[in-house]
């Protein structure tokens, strides 16, 4: 379980304005220097500050990174639920916070908005180099995603034979919700046409707000729609029994959560704990992750990450 080195909930709101007015000295998020690769655990022997993105299954996945590296003797402190890259990534320059789990697609978007990469081996390569120019370093990818994807229902499915996004050009014509994005997106109506020949003068669509949430899960579950754009560990998955159809061609980026570390901060243990966490995470496992804390259950990050890295023997 956590130290009580770790800092307390109670104080998140105090760290937040703290970090926030960090933030705004930085006042642009021009690389700053962070030193070098230390061989002491927690750079040197100071404490590593944990932080996430301000949404719950980051927090899931900062606990699962904070409690693994506490477990394994690292001093570890955590500020969650900080907000956008722009703020994360020069938190990480300036030492505000030492280490975030990421998603790689979307985190080389940050760094060139025109990437053509879209295999995770392509991404993390290219990501190598864009993260050293602001002394950052990637650890190991895991297997787990959280990407949009095309989903339809369990019965959809079985009547028309479909498996993957191809399989959509002989089942036109039909309904899609998706964020309104997706009209312009490479990956979304446009992509359809041009990487599986859909044709999309048969494709209704119809725009909607949450981004894969509760109202397109709705629409999709109450055929409203007949195909919906749902991000991968959307606990609706499992629990509506959907399918989500394979990308063969990789049309959407992968986006699989990976490690982003200051460089000033790593050493081989730290290394070594992180990317045991990577080998062993899951999409499912990040479905089953969210549902707990999402659902009914409402378990906290903490408890959620503390008998994941059990099953897993990790703590």
């Amino acid at each position: 379980m956590p130290s009580t080195s770790r800092l307390s909930r109670l104080g998140v709101a105090a760290l937040g304005i703290s970090l926030a007015t960090t933030l705004a000295a930085c006042g642009s998020s021009d690389p700053t220097a962070a030193g070098g690769s230390s061989e002491g655990g927690g750079g040197g022997g100071e404490t590593v500050i944990v932080g996430s993105f301000a949404f719950p299954e980051s927090e899931i996945l900062g606990e699962i990174y904070a409690q693994a590296l506490e477990a394994d003797g690292v001093d570890v402190e955590t500020r969650f639920n900080i907000g956008p890259r722009q703020q994360t990534i020069p938190a990480l320059q300036d030492g505000s916070i030492n280490l975030i789990p990421e998603y790689n697609g979307n985190l080389l978007a940050y760094y060139d908005t025109e990437y053509t990469e879209r295999t995770t081996e392509d991404v993390d390569a290219a990501l190598v180099d864009a993260v050293a120019a602001d002394d950052l370093e990637i650890l190991d990818s895991a297997e787990a995603e959280d990407k949009d994807a095309y989903v339809v229902t369990r019965a959809t499915a079985d009547a028309a034979g479909l498996t993957s996004i191809g399989d959509l050009a002989g089942f036109t014509p039909f309904t899609l919700g998706a964020s309104p994005q997706m009209t312009e997106l490479g990956y979304g109506i446009p992509g359809l046409e041009s990487f599986y020949g859909v044709d999309v003068g048969d494709v209704t669509f119809l725009p909607i707000e949450d981004f894969g949430g509760p109202d397109t899960v709705k629409a999709l579950v109450d055929d409203t729609v007949q195909v919906a754009d749902i991000f991968t560990t959307s606990p609706a998955i499992r629990s509506e029994d959907l399918v989500v159809l394979e990308d063969p061609e990789n049309m959407i980026s992968s986006q699989n959560v990976i490690p982003l570390i200051a460089t000033s901060a790593v050493t081989d243990q730290i290394r070594e704990t992180l990317n045991s966490i990577s080998a062993e995470l899951t999409t499912d496992d990040l479905i089953a992750l969210r549902d707990r804390v999402e659902g009914d259950e409402k378990a906290s990050a903490s408890t959620a990450a503390t008998d994941w890295l059990e099953d897993k023997g990790l703590l």
